[in-house]
């Protein structure tokens, strides 16, 4: 270690040198050893060219300095939790007389003053990243936020008293950290911007005077902002902003949580919204930190995709750039066009849009958000990359900026030398090189943020005037007959009846705005339907159900492309539009078309209901309930998108409702066994995966055959040796039970999770009277006493039902015995003469009371030569040759047990294939018919070839 020379004539010229020659000076006569490496040399020559606060900070407190380099303090990263150790032991000892708030004050000072020298100096000397510059920044507020609150806490109980809520609990203040400090993205000179809470109302007890707490917090708040915020004869530790609370600068310093609750629902503003999203809680008790994050995440996360954000977000970002360009102010890099604010934007309309959906983009901090956004496909790995370079630079930029001088700004200097000084700073050699990048990076910024933002629309159809001028009925009509409306008054009648519906509703200003938008946009996509005159009261009719409902307004104004898909699909399927009238959260299901034409099989059916059902409470039934709802409906929708454009095949359409339906059932048990697990504790021997319970489906749902408005046939069986095992509790709270007791509300449970209506509806409607006697029977029994009934009892169409029936969710161990009894009860040896009877007088009986067919119509299902015709001939052969031929045991659809009976040869001639495509084609009308929202008649002169064939075979088969 040496004395290092410099040469008086530069320092004269340059006051960072005079700063320099001023601390090594001290040095000297203190006798502290300085480095002499070249590397530390380069980099103090660096920090001081480029911050004069820490050339200043250097020569007015000199130990400062000496204290790092003593510490090693420089040359590394902070470990995680270091600076809250090392400000806890210089506060541990201050204060042994008492309260001493001027002791506080100098002490934080002192501390923040000695960290940002070393933040600076390891960012300007490229020592630190720029990830660990923004968070060592953030640990630095944190740290100061908290041990002044800890230390202001207990000595203003002290002086006031003890705040506590009703029953007597200590009630502590939670501070919210917001913005950069919530996001922990603080930059060089930030203001902190806090909001107060704290949980409870109530009052103060031991004190001198009795004050409520929010007069306690209030002081207490006011302590801690004047701690961190002052300027004193030391500086100042942050500069505090409280102005984003409840009612800002008017309204109380803290609030109870419940105020709070009722301000950011009923009264707060939608840039709240916004600034909620990087919301942290940054001291205060854990426990009721996340009771607060938990109250606020409705406020800011909406349930349904709300793209009523892009607006809002849009209208502030012009209304900031008005005030930019009033004052002069393009060359801020933070609001300016192409800056930080724009790249925050971008993440958080995102946020705001799908957080309520996707909890995965509930995070602070910008760069996660953009990673994830890359993720998801929502923007391009292009635009991520871009946006994430363009944010790096442009906060190394603010924090070089700010750094100079310990001052916030965000504007570029005019300066030449300042320029210089800048462009070196972040590693150019002159101002034109670092601005020619400069300016790229903002310019992809804006690229970007004009294509998120732009304003929806272009230019404009000939129809849109029927809404936007209001013509007289004439020339409705002239300009709908022109557009391909074969019945323009019908047509025009329809308008006016909407534009009148909407006139009832009075909508608010912005859905007004949002529906000025949508209707000629409509307008424009039903003219190009293929039959405009049967879409645009479908279509309509959806409008009409969201007019009350802004979100949904913006999000069919902001993609018009939803728009387009809606006139599509609801022009080939009324029951698509009904559906989706009745149940606007589908428009959702609209945005991505290659999610839309491209439904899910199981796994990745099980996975979108896991990511549903992720962010909901075990507790919170309700919402669980509707959140399977929301899954079903989606996913119906989805298959009914790609049958309706041809997508899948009808065959596959089955496969598909069919999958949702064992998706939806599982997790309905998975459910209700775990809310009775919870009251009553576990059967013996039973887990989740293992519930002692098995859910059988029979017709339609045992056949794969599952239809759009199918409901399900279901049978309850639980394990026999649990009947009289109790439940085994794990909590003093739990009742316990008998098995038999247990099952029975299990199975009680399911069907009411299934079947009682939400705000969705219903999840399917379930019938049980397909188990062991029917309405009379338990609606839950033992799988034994199942194979007794089944042995002993059962009739004859109860063995036919059991062709159709197989497990659908529940114990797999139940699932492999009763598979073994159902192969038992099929392969009993059967009188052939007395089966055929029985199953002939069945299908009689069930034609007389059900067959809708009349004159010129036919039943698909129950009609002679219909679908149920063909189910019985397939069903009666089964219990006839299943003894000799016990692979007639192994499916339970129709067309997989003709395929058998078919390589078996035990039906004549062609009769398996005949009534095989027979039985597709029946089914194709019947699944377009579900899709036209009509009941399953059609014309008695469709299908004549195929029902004649179906007639004739049960004649050679059955009578």
């Amino acid at each position: 270690m040496t004395d290092m020379p410099a040469d008086s004539a530069a320092a004269a010229a340059d006051p960072t040198a005079r700063h320099w020659l001023q601390w090594l000076d001290w040095a000297r006569e203190q006798g502290v050893a300085v480095p002499e490496d070249a590397a530390f040399q380069h980099a103090r020559a660096q920090v001081w060219a480029a911050s004069e606060f820490a050339a200043l900070t250097a020569a007015r407190s000199p130990e400062t300095l000496a204290r790092l380099i003593a510490e090693d303090a420089l040359s590394r990263a902070p470990e995680a939790g270091e600076l809250d150790r090392l400000l806890a032991k210089e506060l541990e000892h201050l204060f042994p007389d008492g309260p001493d708030e001027p002791g506080l004050a100098r002490c934080l000072r002192r501390f923040r003053r000695r960290q940002m020298l070393r933040i600076v100096w390891r960012d300007l000397a490229g020592w630190a990243s720029l990830d660990e510059t923004l968070e060592s920044l953030s640990a630095l507020a944190d740290t100061c936020i908290q041990r002044a609150l800890e230390l202001l806490t207990a000595w203003t109980e002290a002086e006031l008293g003890v705040p506590e809520d009703a029953e007597g609990r200590r009630q502590r203040l939670l501070v919210l950290g917001m913005g950069k400090l919530g996001a922990r993205e603080l930059n060089m000179s930030s203001d902190i911007d806090l909001i107060l809470a704290f949980p409870h109302t109530g009052e103060t007890r031991g004190g001198p005077r009795t004050l409520t707490n929010e007069q306690f917090f209030t002081r207490l708040g006011q302590r801690l902002v004047q701690a961190l915020d002052q300027v004193t004869v030391d500086g100042f530790v942050f500069r505090v902003d409280t102005r984003l609370r409840p009612f800002g600068s008017a309204g109380p310093l803290a609030m109870s949580f419940d105020a709070m609750e009722g301000y950011y629902h009923a009264q707060a503003r939608e840039w709240e919204r916004y600034a909620m999203t990087k919301a942290r809680v940054v001291a205060g008790p854990p426990g009721p930190a996340a009771a607060l994050m938990a109250m606020l995440r409705p406020f800011v996360y909406r349930r349904y995709l709300d793209f009523g954000a892009i607006e809002s977000l849009r209208s502030l970002k012009v209304m900031i750039a008005r005030e930019l360009k009033r004052k002069g102010m393009e060359h801020n890099i933070k609001l300016g066009p192409g800056g930080i604010r724009e790249i925050e934007f971008i993440g958080q309309s995102f946020q705001l849009i799908r957080g309520g959906r996707e909890p995965e983009l509930r995070i602070p901090a910008i760069q996660p958000v953009l990673k994830r956004l890359g993720e998801k496909d929502l923007l391009t790995a292009a635009d991520v990359a871009a946006l994430t370079s363009a944010y790096r630079f442009l906060r190394r930029t603010e924090n070089r900026l700010q750094a100079w001088q310990d001052r916030q700004t965000h504007v570029l200097p005019e300066k030449a030398e300042a320029r210089q000084r800048l462009a070196q700073s972040m590693g150019f050699d002159d101002w034109p090189a670092f601005a020619a990048v400069l300016d790229d990076q903002r310019e992809r910024v804006q690229r970007c943020f004009e294509a998120i933002f732009a304003e929806p629309g272009g230019g404009e159809h000939p129809l849109a005037a029927l809404w936007s001028r209001k013509p007289d009925s004439d020339e409705m009509e002239r300009l709908l007959a022109e557009h391909g409306f074969r019945e323009p008054a019908a047509a025009a009648a329809a308008i006016a009846d909407f534009r009148e519906a909407a006139t009832r509703r009075g909508l608010s200003t912005r859905a007004a705005e949002h529906l000025d938008c949508v209707v000629p946009a409509l307008l424009a996509a039903v003219a190009e339907s293929d039959v405009p005159d049967l879409a645009l009261p479908r279509v309509l009719r959806v409008l009409e159900s969201v007019l009350g409902r802004t979100a949904y307004l913006a999000l069919l104004a902001e993609h018009q492309d939803v728009l387009r898909q809606l006139v599509v699909l609801s022009a080939k399927s009324p029951w698509f539009a009904e559906r989706t009238a009745k149940q606007p959260l589908l428009l959702d299901e609209l945005l991505d078309p290659r999610r839309l034409y491209e439904p899910l099989r199981r796994a990745d059916l099980e996975q979108e209901l896991d990511v549903l059902l992720a962010t909901v409470g075990e507790d919170d039934l309700e919402q669980r309930m509707e959140r399977l709802r929301q899954f079903v409906q989606g996913n119906k929708l989805r298959t009914a998108a790609a049958d309706i454009t041809g997508v899948i095949p009808l065959m596959v359409v089955s496969d598909y409702l069919t999958e949702i339906a064992e998706v939806a059932t599982e997790r309905s048990l998975a459910i209700a066994f775990c809310d009775l697990t919870r009251r009553h504790g576990l059967p013996p021997g039973t887990a989740l995966t293992q519930p002692g319970l098995l859910v059988l489906g029979y017709g339609k749902l045992g056949g794969i055959e599952l239809g759009y408005n199918s409901d399900l046939d279901l049978v309850f069986l639980y394990d026999e040796s649990l009947t009289e095992a109790s439940t085994e509790p794990t909590a003093a709270d739990q009742r316990v039970v008998s098995g038999s007791q247990f099952y029975v509300r299990l199975a009680q449970r399911i069907i009411h999770i299934m079947t009682t209506p939400t705000y969705s509806g219903v999840l399917y409607e379930i019938d049980t009277r397909l188990r062991p006697d029917g309405d009379k029977g338990m609606i839950a029994r033992t799988l034994a006493s199942f194979a007794n009934y089944q042995r002993e009892e059962a009739w004859t169409w109860e063995h036919q039902a059991l062709v159709r029936a197989r497990p659908v969710a529940g114990d797999a161990r139940l699932g492999e015995r009763f598979q073994q009894i159902r192969a038992e009860i099929l392969q009993l040896p059967r009188d052939p003469a007395e089966v055929r009877n029985r199953v002939r007088d069945m299908r009689a009986k069930m034609r007389a009371s059900l067959d809708k067919s009349r004159e010129g119509r036919f039943d698909l299902k129950q009609g002679r030569g219909g679908i149920a015709d063909i189910e019985f001939i397939v069903q009666y052969s089964v219990l006839r040759w299943a003894a000799e031929h016990p692979e007639l045991t192994v499916w339970t659809d129709n067309v997989r047990l003709l395929e058998t009976l078919d390589r078996l040869a035990l039906l004549p001639g062609l009769a398996a294939q005949e009534l095989t495509d027979a039985y597709k084609a029946l089914r194709t009308a019947y699944h377009r018919n579900a899709l036209q929202d009509s009941p399953g008649l059609v014309s008695d002169s469709e299908l004549v070839a195929e029902r004649e064939a179906v007639a004739g075979l049960w004649r050679q088969l059955m009578d």
